[in-house]
């Protein structure tokens, strides 16, 4: 059965009166979220007296699972009953692995002396579409921990200091405290909770000024290149821009800031090829695996960008690969970095909205 992340707390509240079920899975690449639904499932755990915890990390070929399997079916030594958790940082079991694991499932049901916590990465669809994750899932509660994405971190921010009774101004002037906060915290969430913990023991409950959130916020955002995607298609120069100093500050590889923004060109250009054969643009996207907030960015600038545009494009992707690799080219900056952003800003004008 699947909970979404946002219902945990909800579900957990439910549970308190009837039990826990015997199984939990997590799976997402998003450590602060996982870490605090995992530390409300323990505290929930240990109010229905599941005392005795054991962890188990799951590294190597020659991991024991008969171990675990022996914990799992085995009565606790100290206490009436037992937690144990599973943590397999890899997402991938392997063979034995994964025999265990449906074991464990099956296991679970009905088994009210020990509760069971499986700990993964996010997971691809293939993994989640093997015997032993199905097993989790339909034995038990799966939760998928996403990440917050950039555009809802600012509400984001703003509930965490509400449970600490702070808040920002209403209206324009708080929105852009928000907006400054989430610029100086994107792609860390751990860092921006850390922020907000800060903010509470600075300044007592009420309204915070923009002046003393910028005094007190540290500039601690990590840039995925990944992201850099969304935020060209977007259409956010300031952003892109933003994003292209981090990743050069931070060491990225120019090769693969290249890959990323030309593999975006290369896929505009085959599902608008595929358009304008015939096709329709969702089996076109589905057929370049193009799918979920992706999805949505190409639907709206797939129109704006005419042929001739991504050729052009395309034939800018193919001389700033030279300029990464050492070439020179003509009218084109002989810096890596200054060659990347040329190229991302002429992608994100090209799709930017028509009010902008």
């Amino acid at each position: 059965m699947q909970v979404a992340s946002a219902q945990f707390a909800n579900h957990l509240q439910t549970q308190a009166s009837k039990g826990l079920r015997s199984l939990y899975t997590f799976h997402g690449d998003e450590p602060l979220l996982q870490q605090e639904a995992l530390d409300a499932l323990r505290n929930t755990a240990r109010e229905q007296g599941y005392t005795e915890r054991n962890v188990y990390t799951v590294a190597g070929a020659h991991f024991d699972w008969g171990e675990v399997l022996a914990a799992g079916g085995s009565m606790s030594l100290f206490a009436d009953k037992q937690l144990i958790e599973i943590r397999i940082p890899s997402g991938k079991p392997g063979k034995e692995g994964s025999t265990a694991l449906q074991q464990i499932a099956e296991l679970a049901v009905g088994n009210d002396s020990t509760l069971t916590v499986v700990l993964l990465p996010r997971l691809d669809k293939a993994t989640k579409s093997s015997a032993w994750f199905g097993a989790l899932e339909n034995n038990g509660i799966s939760v998928q921990i996403d990440p917050i994405e950039r555009h809802a971190l600012p509400t984001w921010i703003a509930q965490r200091l509400g449970a600490q009774q702070q808040r920002v101004a209403a209206g324009e002037a708080g929105q852009h405290t928000l907006q400054f906060f989430a610029e100086r915290v994107e792609g860390n969430l751990l860092a921006a909770h850390q922020e907000i913990q800060k903010l509470g023991l600075l300044y007592p409950a009420g309204e915070l000024s923009f002046e003393q959130v910028e005094r007190a916020v540290m500039n601690v955002a990590r840039y995925d290149v990944f992201k850099l995607s969304e935020a060209v298609l977007s259409g956010q120069p300031l952003r892109v821009q933003r994003m292209l100093d981090g990743l050069k500050a931070e060491g990225e590889a120019e090769v693969l800031v290249h890959y990323t923004l030309a593999e975006e060109i290369r896929a505009l250009k085959r599902v608008k090829d595929a358009v304008a054969s015939g096709k329709a643009l969702p089996m076109a996207l589905r057929e370049q695996r193009i799918w979920g907030p992706r999805e949505r960015l190409f639907e709206r600038v797939l129109p704006r960008l005419s042929v001739g545009m991504l050729e052009k494009l395309l034939q800018s992707a193919h001389q700033v690969d030279g300029i990464v690799k050492g070439l020179k080219t003509p009218e084109w900056p002989a810096d890596n970095w200054q060659a990347l952003h040329r190229l991302a800003m002429r992608l994100c004008r090209a799709c930017m909205p028509r009010n902008a």
